[in-house]
């Protein structure tokens, strides 16, 4: 259950850095619909970020709720929403 609620977490925390990607990376002309997909990437890199940290920091004893885990859906979320953002302003 622990694992569950760890999960959720990094979910939400991936939506808020994608969310927060907004503020970072401004756009000219902001057209509707990018902070739902800002936040969709942003939670899909939390989850991944957060598997790949709990496997390469907390091996032995893997637990969601853990810093490997956080630090790593932290890093892997903001890191594709920053690519999205950047390649969305780059078109524009």
């Amino acid at each position: 259950m622990e694992n569950w609620i760890g999960i959720g977490i990094w979910i939400v925390l991936g939506a808020l850095v994608g969310l927060s990607m907004k503020v970072l990376i401004k756009q000219s002309g902001e057209r509707p619909g990018h902070a739902t997909l800002l936040a969709v990437f942003g939670a899909f890199g939390a989850v991944i970020g957060g598997m790949l940290g709990v496997g390469l920091f907390h091996f032995l004893d893997p637990r969601a709720l853990s810093i490997g885990g956080f630090a790593g859906a932290i890093f892997l979320s903001a890191l594709l929403s920053g690519i999205y953002r950047w390649g969305i302003r780059t078109m524009a």
